[in-house]
């Protein structure tokens, strides 16, 4: 086990805006995860990257080189959108990241196997050491439990996921083709449902085009996505069964030109279907009254999310308590660890001494020692360790239980004279960060 603490840094859809999460995002997960294990000192890296969030965790001697790591990692971006948080307060985010308390849709299903992901990247680039296999599996763990043993994602609760569930109420999204106009954070959860919902073409049109391809690349491999500018609208408006709009704009975006002779052809007969999440609305009025189209705007979706806002609302009461006790879970395994690394020392140390010992008293014999007087005393040898240390052993198993790290440190000093207690931390990290680094690594309770 790892005597470092964990730092994590992050921007996402809370802290920044999308620039901000455009200038954070990596080349790949795992390529920054080999650019972080090459600072020095730093012998584990994390990295989460998805459309509205960009987590870098890292394992170090103490905050201030994971701080220092974190802060080249993220130099791009503006300071005010980077949380930067320490060892305790790191591993509880990730638990609320992987259960979805911390997603833009309360309980969203997709961010769980994201952090699976990149942690198969990060294992692949080498990051992954005790530490953050003990965290992220942990993650993963919670986050599992979350959602087979809570509301926590059931129904829909985002206006984004609304329109696509009412769509398929209209017509049926399978096989269909749908535009989302605008890619800010109503654009990216409509496109994110809609891909879900198994549509088979995906088009987002926005005035930067290069947020638009950053959405896109965050659509399900199994929908064929491409991003346009907004003056090609009038272009794509004609092949889409549904349209989402999403904007944000003072003024409306989709007019009645973009629409009037596209739909309701002798080529179909089906209407087009257009969900309008704009305040004020993207949707020109006029075009609710075309032959072949229905719009539908955001009275209408309401009813949908209403309801799911006070389940979910209620299940994340739950897994927050959930997340409480698997947090104190990870603690006392990281506790155990510390506790079972300064017992193997221990016991090191006492087997020098003994195989020092056993060939001195051998030594001392007349005559030449067989193989069973060796093993007679090499037992008698074993056996007097084994005794005079099972005290101690529990002792300081009790020890780390109760955060008395004193008391192992002392141990450490009494049966290995060669320990150094200035040769790094031994306490969990929690108990380390409180005393080493006050203000930045207290635990949660300070």
């Amino acid at each position: 086990m790892s005597t470092g603490v964990v730092t994590a840094g992050r921007v996402t859809h809370e802290s920044g805006g999308v620039d901000d999460l455009a200038a954070a995002s990596p080349e790949s997960q795992g390529a920054a995860v080999r650019e972080l294990l090459t600072v020095p000192d730093i012998d584990e890296a994390y990295v989460l990257s998805t459309c509205n969030r960009v987590e870098a965790y890292v394992v170090g001697a103490d905050h201030a080189v994971g701080r220092a790591a974190l802060a080249e990692f993220f130099a791009a971006v503006d300071d005010d959108a980077v949380v930067t948080t320490a060892h305790d307060e790191s591993l509880r985010h990730l638990l609320r990241v992987a259960a979805g308390l911390e997603s833009v849709i309360l309980g969203e299903d997709q961010i769980i196997g994201q952090v699976r992901t990149a942690y198969e990247d990060a294992r692949d680039a080498g990051g992954i050491g005790s530490m953050l296999e003990a965290a992220v599996t942990k993650a993963i763990h919670v986050g599992e439990r979350a959602r087979t043993e809570t509301g926590i994602n059931e129904g829909v609760v985002s206006l984004g996921s609304a329109a696509t569930r009412r769509a398929a109420e209209e017509l049926d999204l399978e096989g269909a083709t749908a535009l989302v106009v605008g890619a800010g954070e109503m654009g990216q959860l409509a496109a994110r449902s809609l891909g879900d919902a198994g549509v088979d073409e995906l088009v987002v049109a926005n005035r930067t085009v290069a947020h638009a391809e950053h959405l896109v690349d965050d659509v399900e491999d199994e929908t064929d996505a491409a991003a346009v500018p907004l003056e090609a609208l009038e272009t794509v408006t004609s092949r889409a069964d549904i349209i989402v709009a999403a904007t944000g704009s003072e003024e409306p975006v989709l007019e009645t030109h973009h629409l009037d002779g596209d739909t309701g052809t002798d080529e179909t007969d089906s209407e087009q279907v257009i969900v309008d999440l704009g305040q004020p609305r993207d949707v020109e009025p006029a075009a609710d009254a075309l032959p072949a189209v229905r719009v539908f705007d955001l009275d209408d979706l309401e009813s949908i999310t209403a309801e799911t806002r006070e389940q979910r609302a209620d299940a994340a009461r739950e897994v927050e308590s959930m997340i409480d006790a698997e947090f104190d879970l990870l603690c006392d395994q990281y506790k155990r660890a510390r506790a079972d690394e300064a017992i193997a020392a221990m016991y090191e140390s006492a087997e020098r001494i003994k195989d020092r010992e056993v060939e001195t008293a051998l030594s001392h014999l007349e005559g030449e020692v067989t193989d069973d007087q060796r093993e007679v005393v090499e037992a008698m040898a074993d056996a007097l360790v084994n005794q005079l240390l099972a005290p101690p052993t529990k002792s300081l198993r009790e020890a780390a239980a109760e955060d008395d790290w004193s008391t192992i440190h002392t141990a450490l000093q009494l049966f290995n004279p060669e320990f150094d207690s200035d040769d790094g931390p031994l306490a969990p990290p929690s108990v380390v960060t409180a005393s080493a680094d006050t203000g930045i690594g207290a635990t949660d309770d300070d």
